[in-house]
């Protein structure tokens, strides 16, 4: 027995990781590493804790029922959300040179499928906003997640003032309030970049997802590293018909597609456009 696990306040054998593991993967095409078994143990024991269980067998015996309402906290539960305003800052010019060229024909839909806290969807309102100069952009984002209680935040548009403090004092005074009072220390998103954004939750290893109107842009960040590599290119397949033909697909700075060559084009670092005739391949 490890010292970690002789001190846990609760058993967790290797048995009960593998059922953890099973479960995520197969409810959110999570992979996880054999060495994140401290970290499930201390996420899921505070479920544990907040409903009165002492017995984690117990607990992943009520994940047997797909309908349980267990299901909505215990993937909340595994879910990294590790986000930034402008994160892998290099994206957004090409973000805002490509909206301008969609601007000369048509309004711009972006989906940004990993929406977190909405770090990152307030960053692609606030480089649209910039890119369209005067006036309301003519743009709609929207913003998904599997994770319900970040998206409550997201929705908030509120964030500790440190979350910012990295941002030209420009775009502060521009695009965030700041807190006063009771609310010192924090700032929110102005409503007119708020208005850009719809966000809602989704699961993308989903069977059906909603129906989404073709995007010039999705954003998928930091998502895929999650999964491995045949569910990479079925997601990435899902995406190809949800993409107009010049459309931009943003990845995440580790992640690469070599897999679906023959779907996804380099364009930029890690940016990536359908490859003509795509969507007949990805069919």
């Amino acid at each position: 027995m490890t010292s970690a696990a002789a001190t846990r306040e609760f058993e967790f054998t290797l048995a009960d990781f593998g059922r953890v593991r099973e479960l995520i993967r197969g409810r959110a095409g999570i992979a996880l590493a054999s060495s994140k078994q401290e970290m499930v143990y201390s996420r899921l024991s505070r479920r544990l804790r907040e409903r009165g269980m002492n017995s984690f067998s117990r607990y992943l015996a009520e994940l047997d029922d797909p309908a349980s309402a267990e299901w909505e906290p215990f993937t909340n539960a595994l879910t990294t959300n590790l986000t930034s305003f402008f994160r892998e800052a290099h994206h957004f010019p090409i973000l805002a040179e490509h909206a301008r060229r969609v601007w000369r024909d048509r309004p711009l839909r972006v989906w940004c499928c990993a929406a977190s806290t909405g770090e990152e969807p307030y960053s692609i309102a606030i480089t649209l906003m910039e890119a369209a100069g005067a006036g309301t952009p003519a743009a709609h984002i929207v913003a998904t997640d599997l994770d319900t209680e970040v998206l409550a935040t997201a929705r908030a548009g509120v964030y500790d003032a440190s979350r910012v403090e990295h941002l030209e004092e420009s775009r502060l005074r521009q695009f965030f309030l700041r807190g006063t009072g009771a609310a010192a220390g924090k700032v929110r998103v102005r409503p007119e970049v708020a208005a850009l954004v719809r966000f809602g939750p989704l699961n993308l290893l989903a069977p059906q997802w909603p129906d989404l109107r073709p995007f010039d842009v999705i954003f998928c960040r930091n998502v895929m590293i999650y999964f491995d590599k045949a569910t990479q290119l079925q997601v990435l397949r899902r995406f190809v018909p949800l993409l107009h033909p010049d459309g931009l697909l943003f990845a995440g700075h580790s992640e690469t597609f070599f897999q679906a060559a023959d779907i996804f084009r380099l364009r930029g670092h890690t940016v990536y456009q359908p490859v003509p005739g795509a969507a007949g391949r990805a069919a």
